[in-house]
């Protein structure tokens, strides 16, 4: 079998079971199973696949079938403007968490050297984002998964910012060290009961513990705006990733604890998605 047999024989299979952009996820995997490039493979098309390669690519295309996230067969995710290593035991990074990173980027100037706090940092795609822009920035990163402040670490080590990131093992409710000059946070916002009408990509393969946030999918929001209070300097900022319809509690939250809301951003199906608000 060469290239464009293989891609043709796993393209076939995949559309068979209704995966979406399965040309593309095809082509991709490949590229893995080969440990190739994409475009190389796509200027060698008639290039014989050695059998070793052949069933490492059928493999893949049997975990992808199943509806397993591409990002996790690949143990890749781009996010902002770099990659991340992510595997099951972190939530992939979203296109909408990237609205945390262009909101912050606007209150901290290019050269101004403040300290950050992200709390669930899961893959640490937010912290290391944010450092990459910022260089003057120093940040805390919390996670209540060990597995996933290892691998935040990981990536923290690929992106040559391991000194410039504390990474703790810790809920933020037992958290009580140092002032920040801000706070970001993509916590888990999904209600218990909602988790079974996930997607099956999403509700087989993510991490539950950084999706649910108790009945009524408040639980991890209230703690992150009430902590806050002691843990942002004076005039401090907070920069809240929120589900769908989460905005007006939120906001009803964010006020009665004392915070100036600043802004509210859409994502791109025009959903509150963001809330930048200041602790007075």
């Amino acid at each position: 079998m060469n290239y464009l047999e293989a891609i043709n024989y796993g393209n076939a299979i995949l559309n068979k079971n209704n995966i979406q952009n399965c040309g593309l996820d095809t082509e991709l995997l490949l590229a893995k199973a080969l440990g190739n490039n994409r475009e190389k493979i796509l200027i060698n098309l008639n290039k014989k696949i050695e059998n070793k390669f052949l069933n490492k690519f059928i493999k893949l295309i049997s975990r992808r079938k199943k509806n397993e996230p591409i990002a996790y067969i690949l143990q890749k995710k781009e996010f902002w403007k770099n990659n991340f290593f992510i595997n099951k035991d972190v939530l992939i990074p979203r296109p909408e968490t990237e609205l945390v990173i262009e909101e912050t980027l606007k209150f901290v100037d290019i050269n101004e050297s403040k300290s950050f706090l992200d709390v669930g940092t899961g893959s640490g795609n937010i912290t290391i984002s944010l450092l990459k822009e910022r260089l003057n920035l120093r940040a805390t990163a919390l996670d209540i998964s060990r597995k996933a402040i290892k691998i935040a670490k990981f990536n923290a080590k690929m992106h040559h910012l391991e000194n410039k990131i504390n990474f703790l093992n810790i809920d933020i409710d037992k958290f009580n060290y140092n002032k920040y000059d801000f706070i970001v946070s993509n916590p888990p916002y999904i209600k218990e009961l909602n988790l079974k009408n996930l997607e099956d990509n999403v509700r087989l393969f993510e991490p539950h513990l950084a999706l649910k946030a108790g009945m009524d999918g408040f639980r991890e929001i209230k703690k992150i705006i009430k902590k806050s209070r002691t843990l942002l300097k004076k005039n401090g900022k907070l920069v809240l990733e929120i589900g769908n319809k989460q905005d007006t509690l939120t906001k009803h939250l964010l006020t009665k604890n004392g915070y100036q809301i600043n802004k509210i951003r859409k994502d791109f199906n025009s959903i509150p998605r963001v809330i930048v608000s200041t602790m007075l």
